[in-house]
């Protein structure tokens, strides 16, 4: 047998010669694609019958006849293996003094380890280079590693160590790729790395900086969209400053042909029911709350700030179902219960904000109580207590900063 052998383990298991493949698509064989895994990637290390059992059966199993179930399994993958060729099996998996292992004379490339071979060589290179070479080693990563056998404890650390070398070196390649203002590669690297680290803010931005570029500010503000409600729902956290400068570049559009008053004053109308209060993004709120703080001073207007949190009772952690369903509780009972002039956002997983134009202090606390007597009305049963803290809102004097 003088064909080398390909093996992929990134993005699923599958063993190639030649024209011949098989892989991990049949489940109830777990256990042997687990043995063959195993052998594989350690194949120049010397494993105990011991170690084999441990891998397969658990360090606690109880097992009649030890030596012949693990006869059995081998058994059973070098039968898996004879597709690749007459006897493959045997060749490939040979038993000597009494122990199993892997025939590291038939030439093999394991996509694993030539994965770090273009990586580390990139870090030898020249930029020139070092980009082609990172871009060949990303091209190779199909997703992390063994994911049918990514919970097996060998297997973790090993996964975790590629998936967070993928990210950096993914990011590395990005950061050149946009000095050299190639945009579409931008859009193409970063589709791929988010469904392998759906999480990353950095990712996303790269992708919206590449969307803007390419005209395409409507994919760049869903891209926002997208990962503002991930981060959101799945850590409680808001996107940075720099997610928000890209979101507000891509939401301005350029009209090249001038307009009447009337078609801007149409384009400026809040569509459908004005009822009740308006619910925005942080990053407006926020917008909305410096341009009030400079014209308090000279329009002597009064407005209050009021700042609603979600606590469990007795002082009890709340699940995220049970946080969640509270807020989104809460938003709809304080959007329906305020004027149509106040405005709320959410600041956190467990916090809204309220501004309150024209209402003293006293008047924003017993807003504030309202919707609380209401929130407890309306659903007696919920294990949440809401606290309330109000403030004034600050003016911006001229000449100062924040």
């Amino acid at each position: 047998m003088t064909e080398p052998i390909y093996v992929s383990m990134l993005g699923g298991f599958s063993i190639t010669r030649g024209k011949n493949r098989i892989d991990d698509s049949n489940n109830r064989m777990r256990k042997v694609w687990l043995l063959l895994a195993y052998l594989i990637y350690s194949r120049r290390t010397r494993t105990t019958q011991e170690q084999y059992l441990t891998l397969t059966q658990g360090p606690t199993a109880e097992i009649d006849d030890p030596a012949g179930r693990l006869k059995a399994l081998f058994y059973r993958a070098r039968a898996m293996l004879d597709p690749l060729g007459p006897r493959a099996g045997h060749e490939l998996i040979l038993h000597t003094k009494g122990n199993y292992g892997w025939n590291t004379d038939i030439p093999l490339v394991l996509d694993v380890e030539e994965f770090d071979r273009l990586y580390t060589a990139a870090g030898k290179e020249t930029e020139e280079s070092r980009l082609e070479l990172l871009l060949q080693a990303l091209d190779l990563y199909q997703g992390d590693f063994l994911p049918k056998l990514s919970m097996e404890s060998w297997a973790m650390p090993i996964s975790a160590y590629y998936h967070q070398r993928y990210l950096e070196g993914a990011l590395q390649a990005l950061s050149m790729l946009c000095e050299k203002n190639q945009w579409q590669k931008v859009l193409e690297l970063t589709g791929k790395a988010l469904k392998i680290e759906p999480y990353s803010e950095e990712l996303y931005q790269y992708q919206m900086r590449a969307q803007i570029a390419l005209n395409d500010r409507s994919g760049a503000v869903t891209a926002y969209e997208t990962m503002s409600e991930l981060l959101f729902e799945t850590f409680g956290v808001m996107p940075s400053e720099e997610s928000r400068k890209l979101y507000r570049d891509a939401c301005r559009e350029t009209n090249n042909f001038a307009v009447s008053a009337e078609v801007v004053r149409d384009h400026l109308q809040e569509p459908g029911s004005t009822k009740g209060a308006v619910f925005c993004e942080y990053d407006f709120f926020k917008l909305l709350y410096q341009v009030q703080a400079r014209s308090i001073i000279r329009s002597g207007d009064v407005i209050h700030i009021a700042l609603l949190s979600i606590h469990g009772t007795n002082d009890r952690s709340l699940s995220r179902r049970s946080l969640d369903t509270a807020m989104e509780n809460l938003q709809a009972l304080v959007l329906n219960s305020l004027r149509q002039g106040d405005v709320v956002t959410r600041y956190s997983a467990s916090q809204l904000i309220i501004m309150l134009p024209q209402a003293n202090y006293e008047n924003s606390r017993m807003v504030c109580q309202r919707i609380l007597k209401a929130f407890t009305r309306q659903y007696p049963h919920s294990p949440v207590d809401i606290q309330f803290s109000v403030h004034p809102l600050e003016p911006t004097l001229p000449g100062t900063h924040r």
